[in-house]
């Protein structure tokens, strides 16, 4: 039989190429195409908040959007399950249907980021913090409650149907989506599904592959930045879970420095944290004036809560009649206009090779810092306004970690199936880096804060001044 081409539509995107998904027209009636969940306001509201939270004002052609990427992740959980399913059925009992288990990840990679607000993570840290919850908390609710009936009228993707007893299960897609967190809520799953978290959670995901193909093309880092198809041929499920091959290994390994070093370049950039820095300090005063409170219980103002609505309420406030208002609109004018008034004065990169090394060293504490190098500083200056920024990036995940444990190495020569932190190539890659900033108002007294940073640290990590 030829491809029913009647139900299914295709998107062309730079990272991928075309992606397939099953359109409205041809289905029975009362079945639910993949473009109905693409079309639905909560994804389509993805549209409106950069993948890149502050770097897409550092780098010019950043500017894509939270929503070409949850594409990208629909189309990855195709192409990893058409590698990996077989070996899944092998390691696992009662596997549904391949159609099953391959909606089911497209349907999570699709929905994976619908929890977000503005600025990304920057309102996880900065706003729902308080209210102790995260995107995926809110994505978790809206796929069960706000779009758990589309979902489970879900009957096919561009590859194959559900059987005729298989209904997709929403609660499925929101477990998949949530990081671990262990405890009562990651347990009665069954195997095949805890294995497939891996796809989520582990060191190499559908939804970072896409991220660090899409935003080292999107930023004019690199082209073609990993060998992803190596990286699939050579990954399969074992009893263990999601296990990579010996062979495999360098392109993993190279995956992880490519992720890593946009974190140094892209996301960390100096000026991308002095935004984040500006941010920090206008956002309390911000936040009032934009949402009523914790998202979960208004969830249609937080449906059109976008950063297009966002970024045009601030720049109205410039204008506002009530000079308070005003005098917040100016300063996101500023801030909107690139004005911002921190500026690197120096900065340190350390690398951590041991998983209690970070927890110990003294630029995990940002304040004491802060007091210490002022105490260095000649006594005209000790009360010089400055900022201390710490970056930190986790290059592998360690045993410690919440995400550990999801990712295997399958060795022949030696016969045996180990956690991969384990192994000693992966051990000699950082456990994490912090990136360690002073930020002043100027760059005049750059060279005093570099003698007063030495003077308190001495030669570790490696110290550069924007000079």
């Amino acid at each position: 039989m030829p491809r029913d081409y009647s139900t299914e539509s295709l998107a062309h995107d730079p990272i991928h190429g075309y992606i397939g998904f099953t359109s409205r027209s041809g289905l029975p009636a009362g079945e639910v195409s993949e473009q109905e969940l693409i079309d639905h306001p909560w994804v389509q509201r993805m549209r409106h908040i950069h993948q890149l939270q502050t770097a897409w004002w550092v780098f010019p052609s950043a500017e894509h959007m939270r929503f070409q990427h949850v594409l990208g992740v629909m189309h990855l959980g195709s192409r990893v399950i058409a590698e990996w399913y077989d070996s899944l059925v092998d390691s696992c009992s009662n596997v549904p249907s391949r159609a099953y288990v391959e909606t089911l990840v497209r349907m999570a990679g699709l929905l994976h980021d619908v929890g977000h607000g503005p600025f990304g993570h920057f309102f996880d840290d900065h706003y729902l913090a308080q209210f102790e919850v995260t995107h995926e908390d809110i994505g978790g609710h809206v796929i069960e409650h706000e779009l758990g009936d589309l979902l489970r009228r879900v009957r096919r993707n561009p590859n194959g149907k559900l059987g005729p007893l298989e209904e997709l299960d929403p609660r499925q897609v929101a477990w998949l989506i949530r990081r671990p967190r262990g405890g009562a809520e990651d347990e009665g799953h069954p195997d095949w599904l805890k294995k497939l978290r891996a796809l989520f959670s582990g060191i190499y995901t559908v939804d970072n592959m896409d991220f660090v193909l899409r935003d080292a093309y999107m930023s004019g880092y690199s082209q073609r930045s990993f060998d992803i198809s190596r990286l699939l041929h050579y990954s399969f499920f074992t009893p263990a879970g999601l296990s990579i091959h010996v062979r495999g290994l360098p392109t993993l390994i190279h995956f992880i420095e490519t992720r890593a070093n946009l974190f140094r370049t892209i996301y960390f950039h100096r000026t991308v944290r002095a935004l984040d820095i500006a941010l920090e300090e206008i956002f309390p005063e911000t936040m009032p004036h934009l949402f009523p409170g914790n998202p979960l219980g208004h969830l249609q103002d937080y449906r059109l809560f976008t950063e297009s609505s966002f970024l045009v309420d601030v720049q109205r406030w410039a204008y506002a009649s009530d000079p308070a208002l005003k005098s917040l609109g100016e300063r996101w004018a500023a801030i909107l206009s690139r004005n911002v008034r921190w500026k690197m004065a120096v900065e340190r990169t350390i690398n951590f090779h041991h998983a209690t090394a970070e927890a110990t060293t003294i630029f995990s504490e940002p304040d004491l810092m802060l007091r210490r190098i002022r105490s260095k500083l000649p006594r005209a200056l000790r009360e010089v306004p400055l900022k201390i920024d710490v970056a930190r990036h986790y290059h592998r995940p360690s045993a410690r970690r919440p995400t550990g444990g999801q990712n295997f190495l399958v060795d022949p020569a030696g016969g045996q199936t180990t956690e991969l932190h384990d192994d000693e190539l992966f051990r000699a890659l950082p456990i994490s880096f912090i990136i360690f900033r002073i930020y002043s108002q100027g760059h005049e007294h750059d060279a005093e804060l570099v003698r007063a940073l030495n003077a308190v640290v001495g030669d570790a990590g490696d110290a550069k001044t924007n000079m």
